[in-house]
């Protein structure tokens, strides 16, 4: 599966199947069972790792995951979630550590939160053969700005900002959006 295939399938009114997964026994029990796409979500930090949120995973950490994930997936795309810090700092640091997920971790596209302040990134990256998912919504990596695990977009003035910001994305060349908690 690949970005293109993807849009395709969109394209056509047909379901997207996606799931996230964390190492390679259940990648390979996922991809026997015919999934189009395999996040491998930063969640791990909490889910996996049993840190407080996902700020505490590292690059390193989120490589390990990735790769097992990889070794378990013969036709799945996977999507690596780039963790805090690995790509606001400047999109040279962005475009490199997103490269790694591909040429180390084997992913075929990696997933940033945010929304219209981070299209030069995700251009930059595309501008690299690197696929980009956007993420907008409730984005976990903004807990602290948000004040908790909380739905996004509840009034008028946040709904404009969260279609504008998905629109931006699309832009940018983002192949894919994930919209978490919103109503």
């Amino acid at each position: 599966m690949t970005a293109h295939k993807i849009i395709e399938k969109k394209k056509n009114g047909e379901k997207i199947v996606t799931i996230t997964s964390y190492d390679y026994s259940f990648a390979k029990i996922v991809d026997d069972c015919g999934i189009d796409l395999i996040l491998v979500g930063d969640s791990l930090s909490m889910v996996i790792l049993g840190y407080k949120n996902t700020l505490a995973v590292t690059m390193e950490e989120m490589l390990h995951h990735t790769k097992a994930v990889s070794r378990g997936v013969s036709n799945a795309m996977i999507v690596a979630d780039m963790p805090f810090l690995s790509y606001k700092i400047n999109v040279h640091e962005a475009v490199r550590n997103a490269g790694r997920f591909i040429q180390e971790g084997g992913a075929e596209a990696v997933k940033v939160e945010g929304g219209k302040k981070i299209c030069p990134t995700i251009e930059a990256m595309i501008d690299a053969d690197i696929q980009v998912m956007g993420h907008i919504g409730l984005t976990p990596q903004a807990i602290y700005e948000f004040g908790g695990f909380l739905v996004q977009g509840k009034t008028i003035e946040a709904a404009k900002k969260l279609i504008l910001d998905a629109k931006s994305l699309e832009k940018s060349g983002a192949f894919s959006i994930v919209l978490e908690s919103i109503p």
